[in-house]
């Protein structure tokens, strides 16, 4: 709290969260009550598991029509949105149900967006540009990772523009949001760590964005408001679990608590970011996963502790109050803060996440293409704490490829 000098807090959540084992059971029942033709987006690999059809089935004992679209891929490209929506159309479902990891659930919200307003995906890039209200969704995630379940978010890779494109919008929020953390056993732990490096960045870079004074206009002129006191107890909460538990549910995926520990870090890390935003490791990762092809979590994960380093100066105060989250032991506010950027780094090593944009697949030549067009992502440049320039970026990039934080602290 002691970055913020008045009392301010905000979210933006769904109507109903379910967390817990075994709540995949409510779908049907839930979704019923929303309408009467389900279309329900996944990928390939949930489409073909036995949980997916026991939903399936559920919600066709609940009256339901169901159309299955099962050709998400990752990193959402706008050709299979198009496919999606052009073949559901004569089925014109009333309610979209997303199921899976982050892509599958971007996919609901932008088919939702595009079956109840029409026009061109293009046209809703950016902040506040889906003007209303879009039909009920309801998000499921199986991974522990993204948050998109309750987040206002969908980000899509736009291959004439070669970069990955954010759309923002409070109407993008789903309805429900169904959290059961028996649906993320199966995922391996390459999966598994990626997803739970990605939570950590939404929870630590929530926790750490630029705090605006509490102009009463401010979340209807902003999608993301910056740090502030609700956000900060999600943030706080994903960041212990992901200590307690992302290494253990890695080393064991049928560590059934750690992985009850995990999706409820990354359902809390998206309850934070979905109204606080990210910052620079996420503005970085853009051009970066765009030339590398990489998983996002992978990417943002890579970046965090470069990024945590050269916003230290700023955020003393709150790395230290996520140290003593995480019961470090205690020791004077810069030391504790810097032991906690060590710890993150420690513990993303520790799940096998790459210790530098080299070891990610960035080649040399391409850092400063990289620290230009993070500069392009304007919502994420103006909510890191510390103000991004040119040259801001080039050091954050350098040293990230690197793998070399100590470079940083001179900055």
């Amino acid at each position: 709290m002691s970055d913020i000098p008045y009392a301010f807090g905000a979210l933006r959540l769904p109507r109903s969260v379910l967390f817990g084992r075994g709540q995949r059971h409510a779908l049907g029942a839930a979704a019923s009550k929303l309408g009467k033709r389900a279309l329900i987006c996944t990928d390939e690999r949930q489409g073909a598991q036995p949980e997916f059809h026991a939903m399936v089935a559920d919600l066709k004992s609940h009256g339901m029509e169901v159309h299955v679209f099962d050709r998400t891929i990752p990193d959402l490209p706008i050709g299979p949105i198009e496919d999606c929506v052009e073949e559901v159309r004569s089925f014109a479902p009333d309610v979209v149900i997303g199921i899976g990891g982050g892509s599958s659930m971007d996919m609901a919200k932008v088919v939702a967006v595009l079956l109840t307003h029409g026009g061109d995906l293009r046209s809703y890039y950016g902040e506040f540009a889906v003007p209303g209200p879009v039909m009920p969704l309801i998000a499921m995630p199986t991974t522990a990772g993204t948050g998109s379940e309750v987040t206002p978010v969908a980000v899509v890779s736009d291959d004439e523009r070669g970069a990955k494109v954010g759309i923002a919008s409070p109407h993008l929020i789903p309805l429900v949001a169904i959290c059961d953390p028996e649906l993320t056993v199966t995922c391996p732990p390459t999966l598994t760590a990626c997803s739970g490096a990605d939570a950590l960045t939404h929870a630590v870079e929530a926790y750490t964005t630029l705090a605006r004074p509490a102009d009463p206009m401010l979340t209807q002129d902003h999608v993301f408001v910056g740090k502030n006191l609700l956000s900060d107890h999600f943030a706080r909460l994903a960041v212990a679990n992901i200590f307690l538990y992302l290494e253990r549910a890695y080393r064991d995926g049928s560590d059934i608590e750690a992985r009850e520990g995990l999706m409820l870090a990354s359902l809390a890390a998206g309850c934070a970011f979905g109204t606080a935003g990210t910052a620079a490791a996420h503005a970085i990762q853009y051009p970066v996963g765009n030339l590398t092809h990489t998983a996002h979590g992978d990417g943002v994960a890579t970046l965090l502790p470069f990024v945590m380093q050269y916003n230290q100066p700023f955020c003393r105060a709150a790395f230290a109050e996520l140290a003593r989250t995480i019961q470090l032991p205690d020791a004077p506010e810069a030391d504790l803060s810097q032991a906690f950027i060590d710890a993150v780094a420690d513990l993303l090593g520790r799940v096998a996440i790459p210790r530098s944009l080299a070891a990610l697949g960035l080649k040399a030549e391409q850092q400063d293409f990289v620290a230009e067009n993070a500069l392009n992502a304007a919502r994420l440049v103006k909510n890191n704490p510390r103000p991004l320039d040119l040259i801001a970026m080039q050091a954050i990039t350098r040293a990230a490829f690197s793998g070399e934080r100590a470079a940083l602290r001179a900055v």
